[in-house]
């Protein structure tokens, strides 16, 4: 154990020399010619191996006897810790002991009366628990079933929905008039309030020669939406038929009003071409004349 601080005072040496050789490339030649003996001893190289093996694996004892002591004051630690619990356990019934003992000298009937104020207290606190809780569960159960009936309607009108638009797909793809119009009551059967299918039921008596059927469905379909501007035009169209021609140019009038795109589907009908109003109308200067062109 002395012998080791020599030891690696010599191997630092050697290791010192070692750099300071390699420090001096230029000199290393002749250094190494005039060497007259080895610059090191491979019994003392060994001997120092093994001197800092030893100091590891003491080292490492020293790590696990460490640990060992660290374990050991845990463990002193966790014995003293269950042992209060057990004498505070203890203890506490010991006390519960003594008390029930006073309770016993006082006399039973007070611990009769103690328990029954008691029993009176936890019976109406549970009443009340009882009340309220009754009254969270009516809460809840009324939310439920309104939402229920909110979901059972959501239901109701999406099949009524699904069904309209199943509907209003066979119309379009029906070529006969008679059988667009069943479609079209199909449809107000399911939504009487829908002005879109009284506005097209209207086309479809116009194409069956029935103008003043057209007239009083699209009063009809005005009646519940005043600014239908589907309902403006087929009204031009039937008032059109009619020979109303100063009639039909007023609605003409209200329906490009609403949406240019009646201009453009007026220009298209063949009726309207026998109206030199209605004609002058459906020109690009249209918005300039039209509020100073009297109807025929």
């Amino acid at each position: 154990m002395h012998l080791r601080p020599a030891i690696l005072t010599l191997f630092l040496f050697c290791l010192s020399f070692n750099l300071q050789a390699e420090t001096a490339p230029e000199n290393l030649e002749s250094t190494v010619n005039e060497l007259d003996k080895p610059l090191y001893n491979p019994f003392i190289e060994r001997y120092i191996i093994d001197e800092l093996k030893q100091l590891r694996m003491e080292q490492q004892n020293l790590r696990v006897e460490f640990s060992r002591e660290i374990t050991d004051r845990q463990l002193r630690v966790a014995e003293i810790s269950a042992t209060y619990a057990t004498d505070t356990v203890t203890y506490f019934f010991y006390l519960i002991a003594a008390t029930s003992s006073v309770l016993l000298l006082v006399g039973w009937n007070s611990l009769r009366d103690i328990r029954n104020n008691i029993e009176g207290h936890a019976e109406n606190k549970i009443s009340k628990l009882i009340i309220d809780y009754e009254s969270r569960l009516d809460d809840l159960e009324k939310g439920l079933l309104s939402k229920s009936a909110v979901i059972q309607e959501n239901q109701q009108e999406i099949e009524t929905t699904n069904e309209i638009q199943s509907y209003w797909l066979r119309a379009g793809q029906e070529t006969s008039w008679e059988q667009k119009i069943k479609l079209y009551d199909q449809i107000l059967e399911l939504r009487p309030d829908s002005a879109e299918a009284l506005t097209y039921k209207a086309d479809a008596a116009l194409e069956l020669d029935n103008p003043q059927w057209a007239i009083a469905l699209c009063n009809k379909a005005l009646e519940l939406d005043n600014e239908n501007g589907h309902a403006f035009f087929q009204l031009a169209c039937a008032f059109s038929d009619l020979k109303a021609d100063h009639i039909a140019y007023d609605y003409l009038v209200r329906a490009i009003d609403i949406s240019e795109e009646y201009r453009r589907q007026a220009a298209e009908e063949s009726r309207f071409q026998h109206s030199p109003a209605i004609m002058q109308l459906l020109t690009p200067h249209a918005e300039e004349t039209a509020s100073s062109q009297p109807a025929d």
